[in-house]
């Protein structure tokens, strides 16, 4: 037998051993230092007795998603016994999606295994590969069906008992019952749908250079259509481009001159989340490639070879194409709309819950991310609950001075009345009780119940959902899990606001969306980024600020960020964009992000179907 390496000794002692090293890996990156720091905690799960594992409280979280990986990494209590389900075996980095489609990143580089994550934590937690199919609340248990078949016991469906179960399963694409769309066409919602579109586009290329079609043939075959301007349809339209043009090309020169890309959206314009000034640009710049973009446009039909639309103005026409990708908006999963009959939602488009995450009408079931949705609570409907807490002395009046004691439970507890008052330029709650009564002394302010209700009936009219993002669901993942690592001494100790309907606090301050950003990759090496604060980049800088964000400590030179309307420090806004995603990124996916797109720089994009 011949004697081992020093590098084959070191890989196995590290990975059978990995609490044995701090290691610090360093890279050359054109020239530059790019250092990678890892630390890795001990692999052993915690050994609990038997009767001290009885009494912990059992947490199932259904979900490997943005939701439920946040909460896994963030969860710290080890009084909880916590099962994680999930018919996937990692966490998938779907930002990079559109990048997989085409070559630019391979899909290796977006995935972490949840064992990894799993046995990092010096908790009792376990992994089980099985799909959700029922989830029965009465009596505290969810149906599962393996996802290989069979399990250890020989069975494909087994029971899991929980005291507390999270739902973070995600959503589905939206087919809006549209004839054909489910048989037809391509979806960018998993690792194996970029997998297969991927191979998709190289199966047109190479049906198209056989020698037994016609040009109309050819033409219908290298047609890509994608349904939807959202940003993962512009951002995969935009791949696609600099993917035909920069790689394909070359290597199918026969045909270059037959590839069309089409865009249809319903609306009036692609990307209406973000910033006009975005939308100009993307559609100016769309227009200008050659990309068809086709707004005002809905899909009533799909067939195999055509797309039958409607526009705004009643006209019908149909488009022959070869291949189609659907990326139109999300819908619940069979098993969320079974639960949704059974806590009597089924008439919502998500699962409802409070400001704390939890399911409304459950006390012990939590949804967050692309499943659910926070049915905050309006102020209207606790008017009367809040000027009687308000009102201490029971006057029947309420004073400037008993409004200020309140305010802040009140913004806490409805934030609308917050983003209200911003909105009319207000200083607080009294400036807002001033403009009801008319230019009058703060000390002479007195309004009973029905002035006290005018003043605040323009409040709710801010409420908004949150929008169905990676962002939220992490933030939500982290907040639930903070939530679970305190819920013994916030029972003790509650630290939310007032119960306006009842005595004492609330055990937890209410969940809050923190916005940070958003980015909108448009190819050519051109990004746009909109910030808060009306801060919006347009260009080849944003994308090298999107290339940090991911990279982290990748040496990139950001100071000449130049932003519409003024300049913004660009270490400061990578500061802010990472804060977002470093968590989910384990070191392994961000050297081999990196790794990718450095080949792709140097060597081109990968065409093969493999």
């Amino acid at each position: 037998m011949r004697s081992s390496t020093l590098l084959e000794r070191f890989s196995r002692a590290f990975h059978d051993h990995p609490s044995l090293s701090k290691i610090v890996v360093l890279f050359a990156v054109s020239g530059g230092g790019l250092v990678a720091y890892a630390e890795a905690n001990s692999g052993g799960q915690a050994i609990v007795p038997v009767e001290a594992e009885s009494k912990k409280k059992r947490v199932v979280v259904l979900g490997t998603g943005w939701a439920g990986t946040s909460f896994l990494r963030n969860i710290k209590n080890p009084t909880y016994d916590i099962q994680v389900i999930s018919p996937r075996n990692y966490f998938a980095f779907t930002p990079l999606l559109p990048s997989v489609t085409c070559g630019t990143v391979e899909a290796r580089s977006v995935v972490e295994p949840i064992r990894n994550i799993v046995r990092k934590k010096n908790m009792d937690i376990r992994f089980l590969e099985a799909e959700c199919v029922k989830i029965d609340a009465e009596n505290k248990k969810v149906h599962c069906r393996t996802s290989n078949g069979t399990n250890l016991n020989g069975k494909e469906e087994f029971v899991v008992d929980y005291d507390y179960l999270v739902i973070a399963i995600g959503a589905r694409s939206n087919t809006f019952n549209i004839p054909g769309v489910e048989e037809n066409c391509k979806f960018l919602k998993e690792v194996e749908d970029a997998q297969e579109i991927r191979r998709s586009v190289i199966d047109c290329f190479e049906r198209a250079s056989l020698p037994n079609l016609s040009d109309e043939e050819r033409k219908r075959i290298l047609h890509f259509v994608i349904v939807g301007g959202g940003p993962t349809g512009v951002e995969f339209a935009a791949e696609l481009y600099d993917f035909v043009n920069e790689d394909l090309v070359k290597l199918y020169p026969r045909v270059k001159e037959l590839v069309n890309i089409t865009l249809l959206e319903a609306a009036d314009h692609i990307l209406n989340m973000f910033d006009k000034r975005i939308t100009e640009f993307a559609e100016t710049k769309f227009r200008r490639e050659g990309i068809n973009l086709k707004t005002g446009s809905m899909v009533v039909k799909v067939t195999d070879k055509e797309i039958s639309t409607k526009e705004k103005t009643g006209e019908a026409s149909s488009i022959p194409y070869g291949m189609a990708v659907w990326s139109t908006g999300i819908g619940q999963r069979p098993v969320v709309r079974d639960f949704m009959k059974q806590v009597g939602q089924a008439s919502r488009r998500a699962l409802a819950t409070d400001e704390w995450l939890r399911v409304e009408q459950t006390d012990s079931i939590y949804a967050l991310g692309d499943c659910a949705t926070i049915n905050q609570r309006k102020v209207m409907e606790d008017i009367v609950a809040i000027f009687s807490k308000a009102d201490k002395d029971n006057s029947g009046t309420l004073t400037a001075k008993e409004a200020r004691e309140v305010i802040a439970d009140i913004c806490e507890r409805y934030p609308q009345v917050e983003l209200y008052l911003k909105n009319k330029k207000l200083g607080d709650v009294v400036d807002l009780l001033k403009e009801s009564k008319g230019d009058v002394e703060e000390e002479s302010i007195e309004l009973d119940i029905a002035e006290f209700t005018s003043a605040l009936s323009q409040v709710d009219s801010q409420m908004k959902n949150l929008p169905a993002t990676a962002q939220v669901a992490a933030q939500q993942g982290a907040y639930l899990a903070d939530c679970f690592n305190r819920m013994e001494q916030c029972e003790k100790y509650p630290e939310g606001p007032l119960r306006f309907r009842g005595e004492g606090r609330h055990r937890f301050r209410p969940f809050r969306y923190k916005h940070l950003g958003q980015f909108a990759p448009l190819g050519g090496e051109q990004t746009a980024a909109q910030l808060p604060g009306d801060w919006v980049s347009i260009g080849h800088s944003s994308q090298w600020l999107w290339y940090s964000v991911y990279a982290r400590y990748l040496s990139l030179s950001l100071s000449n960020v130049t932003f519409k309307h003024d300049s913004f420090s660009g270490d400061l806004i990578s500061t802010l964009l990472i804060a977002k995603f470093s968590k989910q990124l384990s070191w392994r996916t961000r050297m081999l992000v990196i790794s990718d797109w450095m080949r792709r720089f140097v060597f081109g994009r990968d065409s093969s179907r493999i």
